[in-house]
C-alpha cells in the first residue's frame, strides 16, 4: 500500500472473511460434532452440573487482538459450551413444553444462516418471502383450518399474540395508530378477556400495548381448567356498564400449566355477539390439529380472527418458528404497515413481510419449516405426534394406579400433571411435592418441571421429544416409583 494513501495511524482495509478452506473445514467439524451430539445427547445430564458464574470464570476476560483458529474456538465449544447448555434435545427433557430440533430443520437453519438473507420485503428475499407464505399454507391445510386464513412467521407466540392484539386494537376504529392513548378523554380504558390459565404472554402483551394490566379480565376456569363462558360474559357485561371498552379474548387450546382446552363454541358466540377480535393461543397444542382425531378439541378454531401456533413446540422445527394466522391479513396491513422513502421498491401485488408486524429485519425460518415437513411428511409427523399422545397416556394409566399418586388435571394431548396424594397441611404437600420433583429430576436422566393449581403445586411431564421413547418412559416410571417409595 502506497503510504500516501494510508495516513498514520489508520489501519488497512480489512481482509474479509475467513478463507474458504479454513470454513470448509470448520462446517465439516461442526456437522460431525452436531451429529455426535444428536446421536449421543443421552451422555449428558438433562441440566448441566454448574454453579451460576463458573461459565463465565471460564472465559477470558477481554476479547483476543488476533483471530484465533476455527479449530481452537470449536475446541473452546466443546468444553465449555456443549456440556454446559440445558439439553433441550435430550429425550429425558419432559419439563416446561418439550422441543425438538430435527435434522433437517438444523440443516435447514444452517443454510439459512448461510444465504443471510433479510426478508423484509418481497425485493430483499423473494424466495424466503414466497416459500413462508407457500410453507404456512401448507401448514394451514395440515391442521385444517379454511384457506380464509393467511399464515406468517414470527420468532415466538408471544409476539403473535402482541401482534394479534394489536390488531384487535386498531380492528375497534379508535384511530390508536394515529393518535395513540396517551392523553385522550375521548377513549375510556380499553379491556381484554381471557382465563385465569391463559400464558403470560397475554399479560405482556397489553402491558406493551398501553392496555395496562388492570384492564386485563382473567376469567375464572371451571374444574378441568377450562374458560368458563358465563363468567366471560358476565366480565364483558360488567366492563361495558362501568364504561370500559371491550376489544378481544383471548381463548386457549392448549393451557399452560395443563393443556386444558378452553370451550371455543360458546366463546366464538360471545366474540360475535359482542363484536370483539378473537385470538387463539394454541402455541403447544396447535401441532396436534395434524392428526384429524384430535381436532374435536379445536372445533370453533376456524371462526377465530387471529390463531397462533409454533411449530418450534411439537414439530421438531429448531427454536424460534412461530406461525400467526390471521382471517383478515389486510387488517395487520392497516395496524402495521409503514413505508418509508428509503423502502419503496417498484414491484407491486407482492408481499413484504414488513408490513405484517412490528420487525423490520425478517430472517429466513420458512426454510427450516420447509425441510422438517418435506423430511418427514405429513404422516410422519402425525405418527410422531399419536406417539408421544399414547406415551403421555401409559403414564397417565401408571399414575392414576399408583396409591401414593394423584392425577391433577385432563391430559387432553402429551401432558401430565400428577402429585403426591394430599397429605398434612397445604404448604406441607407443597413441601412434599417439591421434594419429590428435586428426587426425579436429580439424578439429570430426567427434567420435569413444577406449576400451580388451585394454589397448590403440582408437577407436569411433557412428552413431546423426538428421541423419547417407551423406553425412556419405562425408565421414568422406575425413577417414579423409587421417588415415591416411603423412605
Amino acid at each position: 500500500m502506497d503510504p500516501s494513501t494510508n495516513p498514520a495511524g489508520a489501519s488497512p482495509a480489512p481482509d474479509g472473511d475467513i478463507p474458504i478452506a479454513e470454513f470448509r473445514a470448520a462446517m465439516h467439524r461442526a456437522a460431525d460434532i452436531a451429529a455426535d451430539y444428536l446421536g449421543g445427547v443421552e451422555r449428558y445430564p438433562v441440566v448441566p452440573r454448574v454453579s451460576p458464574g463458573a461459565i463465565r470464570a471460564s472465559l477470558p476476560a477481554a476479547p483476543p487482538r488476533d483471530g484465533e483458529p476455527m479449530a481452537a474456538i470449536l475446541d473452546d465449544y466443546l468444553r465449555l459450551i456443549e456440556p454446559n447448555v440445558t439439553h433441550w434435545n435430550h429425550p429425558g427433557f419432559m419439563a416446561y413444553f418439550a422441543i425438538t430440533g430435527s435434522a433437517p430443520g438444523i440443516v435447514g437453519e444452517t443454510l439459512a444462516a448461510a444465504l443471510n438473507v433479510n426478508a423484509m420485503l418481497w425485493k430483499t428475499g423473494p424466495a424466503p418471502t414466497e416459500l413462508e407464505e407457500h410453507v404456512c399454507d401448507w401448514l394451514r391445510q395440515m391442521v385444517g383450518l379454511p384457506p380464509t386464513f393467511a399464515g406468517h412467521i414470527n420468532d415466538t407466540a408471544s409476539i403473535s399474540t402482541l401482534i394479534a392484539l394489536a390488531a384487535a386494537r386498531e380492528s375497534a376504529g379508535l384511530g390508536v395508530r394515529q393518535h395513540g392513548l396517551s392523553g385522550r378523554a375521548d377513549l375510556p380504558p380499553l379491556a381484554v378477556y381471557c382465563s385465569d390459565q391463559a400464558h403470560s404472554s397475554v399479560d405482556k402483551s397489553v402491558l406493551t400495548l398501553g392496555i395496562g394490566l388492570e384492564n386485563l379480565r382473567r376469567v375464572s376456569s371451571d374444574e378441568d381448567y377450562r374458560m368458563r363462558p358465563d363468567a366471560l360474559q358476565a366480565a364483558i357485561s360488567a366492563d361495558r356498564a362501568a364504561g370500559r371498552r371491550p376489544i378481544a379474548i383471548v381463548a386457549t387450546v392448549g393451557t399452560t400449566s395443563t393443556t386444558s382446552v378452553d370451550p371455543l363454541p360458546p366463546i366464538v358466540e360471545i366474540a360475535r355477539r359482542e363484536r370483539l377480535w378473537l385470538h387463539v393461543d394454541a402455541a403447544y397444542a396447535g401441532a396436534a390439529m395434524i392428526c384429524p382425531e384430535l381436532r374435536t378439541h379445536f372445533v370453533g378454531a376456524e371462526a377465530a380472527d387471529s390463531i397462533v401456533l409454533n411449530p418450534h413446540k411439537w414439530l421438531f422445527v429448531p427454536v424460534d418458528c412461530s406461525v400467526l394466522y390471521v382471517r383478515d391479513l389486510a387488517q395487520l396491513k392497516r395496524t402495521f404497515s409503514l413505508v418509508p422513502d428509503y423502502l419503496v421498491t417498484a414491484e407491486s401485488g407482492v408481499t413484504n413481510l414488513m408490513d405484517l408486524g412490528v420487525q423490520l429485519g425478517r430472517r429466513f425460518r420458512a426454510l427450516k419449516l420447509w425441510m422438517v415437513i418435506r423430511a418427514f411428511g405429513v404422516a410422519g409427523l402425525q405418527a410422531r405426534v399419536r406417539g408421544h399422545c399414547a406415551l403421555a397416556q401409559e403414564l397417565r394409566r401408571w399414575i392414576a394406579g399408583h396409591p401414593r399418586l394423584d392425577v391433577t388435571a385432563p391430559t387432553p394431548f402429551s401432558t401430565v400433571c400428577f402429585r403426591l396424594k394430599p397429605a398434612g397441611t397445604g404448604e406441607e404437600q407443597d413441601r412434599a411435592n417439591e421434594a419429590l420433583l428435586a428426587r426425579v429430576n436429580q439424578p439429570g436422566e430426567f427434567f420435569l418441571s413444577p406449576t400451580r393449581l388451585y394454589g397448590r403445586v403440582v408437577i407436569r411431564a411433557a412428552i413431546g421429544n423426538l428421541r423419547t421413547t417407551r423406553e425412556h418412559l419405562r425408565r421414568l416410571i422406575v425413577r417414579l416409583e423409587a421417588a415415591v417409595a416411603p423412605s
